[in-house]
């Protein structure tokens, strides 16, 4: 179920507000809780039953062992067997076909061509990256004396499970909702603006993350027959650099209204990421929840940049090929993470200093080129393919000047949406909230109102909707 379904939108939600807002009249959060509980639930058991039971298994199991951890004289032990049974169930569903597929590889070099996995393939649960990670915060945090551990249960799997960041984040802190968990309010206000964030991240979803996401899968697919040239190639990655930054940013939008409606504060997941002047600079406003987790829970207990620089750019180096693993079991998403901590260690090196004497114009060039590059190997389905559409890009082809599949899809609409997604990287969005006429409060909802319905309807027409993070 995802969120600019038309199931989520007229069924779930609705029933699930409803039921909220009457259990908040007995003002007692922990019934309020149970709700948000049996809606999470319900939520995540419609993907399946049995990544469902696995995910209570390891609610359960955390639960119980990081009590007796805090209890315990052998606090280090029962750490590294959480931490060793969190991982392994990551490493496990998220990574098993990999390993197995890559040693079938290296039988078969090896001359051993007889051998052959035959055991079967492992489905990935739907949002354990994501789970996983928020886990494991909690009892690294809990470890280190910085979060009480929770005593009920019911809140832990609260936090685990809560549907409007279960799927794809953004990664939550145990303690940044933790007070929350025990007692909070769903203020008109809050209200109001969760309504607001959640509709924005709809109607980008569905007007500027589809209509991009449709052209790239477009080219893409063309690019593996040969039927593109150099401009159709930057033109399928210009719009898959814009469908993901839109479908993401869009859900992040989505689960962060749906958090203030229900009273809780998600912090924020992307500051415009592409008016960057730099790849450090991109990896800040990027992904933040993911960037930031990576950085207290593996660079900086690495030594960060306190030991030295040679260690500093070791460290940046893990963190960046851990980076691009979590995103994916296939060698290109490492390749995509080794390439941009690659740009970072550079920039460190000096090369940043000599971008802060370039004119605002050439930094952000520069940057968009490296993004751009690497979202081919984050798009692409192997390593191959990825290779083999960077050469489309920059090898100059005029072949196949007029495409049928490519000039179909690129009509009025497309155009207007290619345009607003342009637009709308860049901070404008922040500008027409700060207008004084959307001060007004009739008029600035009569706006949001509008736009809902006519996104609404619009996704009423589309048979193209993915989410490119629930692989993750």
């Amino acid at each position: 179920m995802v969120f600019s379904s038309l199931l989520f939108v007229f069924l779930f939600l609705p029933v699930v507000l409803i039921l909220y807002y009457i259990s908040t009249r007995f003002h007692v959060t922990g019934f309020s809780n149970f709700i948000l509980i049996i809606a999470s639930m319900v939520f995540y058991a419609w993907g399946g039953l049995k990544p469902f039971l696995i995910l209570l298994v390891i609610i359960i199991l955390n639960y119980l062992l990081t009590l007796k951890m805090v209890r315990s004289r052998h606090r280090t032990f029962f750490f590294i067997l959480l931490l060793a049974l969190d991982l392994g169930n990551l490493l496990y569903f998220k990574y098993f076909n990999f390993f197995a597929d890559n040693f079938q590889s290296l039988m078969h070099l090896a001359g051993n061509t007889d051998w052959v996995y035959s055991g079967a393939r492992v489905i990935l649960p739907i949002g354990i990256s994501f789970y996983t990670f928020q886990i494991i915060s909690y009892v690294i945090d809990v470890f280190r004396n910085e979060a009480e551990p929770q005593t009920s249960p019911f809140k832990l799997a609260l936090y685990v499970m809560m549907f409007p960041q279960l799927i794809a984040g953004p990664i939550v802190r145990y303690t940044d909702i933790n007070k929350e968990l025990k007692d909070r309010k769903s203020t008109p206000e809050g209200v109001e603006n969760g309504f607001k964030r959640f509709i924005t991240g709809f109607a980008k979803k569905v007007f500027l993350a589809n209509a991009m996401g449709n052209m790239a899968d477009i080219v893409f697919g063309l690019s593996k027959t040969g039927s593109i040239n150099t401009l159709y190639a930057w033109v399928g990655a210009i719009c898959y650099t814009f469908q993901i930054y839109y479908d993401f940013s869009a859900y992040s939008d989505m689960a962060i209204g749906l958090g203030e409606i229900f009273g809780f504060h998600f912090n924020e997941n992307f500051n415009y990421p592409y008016i960057a002047q730099s790849i450090q600079e991109f990896w800040r406003r990027w992904h933040i929840s993911l960037s930031s987790w990576f950085k207290d829970y593996v660079y900086i207990p690495l030594g960060g940049n306190r030991k030295g620089v040679i260690k500093t750019y070791r460290n940046l180096f893990i963190v960046f090929l851990l980076t691009g693993f979590w995103h994916g079991a296939a060698w290109q998403f490492i390749v995509w993470g080794i390439f941009h901590g690659m740009f970072l260690i550079i920039e460190r090196i000096g090369f940043g200093k000599v971008l802060q004497k370039l004119p605002h114009i050439i930094r952000r060039l520069y940057t968009m080129l490296i993004v751009i590059t690497g979202w081919v190997f984050f798009r692409a389905d192997n390593l191959t393919e990825a290779v083999k559409y960077l050469k489309y890009l920059f090898t100059p082809r005029l072949n196949n000047i007029y495409n049928v599949s490519i000039a179909g899809l690129a009509d009025k609409m497309f155009i207007i949406c290619f345009v607003c997604a342009v637009v709308f990287s860049a901070p404008l969005y922040k500008k027409i909230n700060s207008l004084k006429i959307m001060e007004h409060r009739v008029f600035s909802n009569s706006v949001y109102l509008i736009l809902w319905i006519v996104s609404v309807l619009y996704l009423c027409g589309l048979s193209y909707n993915p989410f490119i993070y629930f692989q993750f």
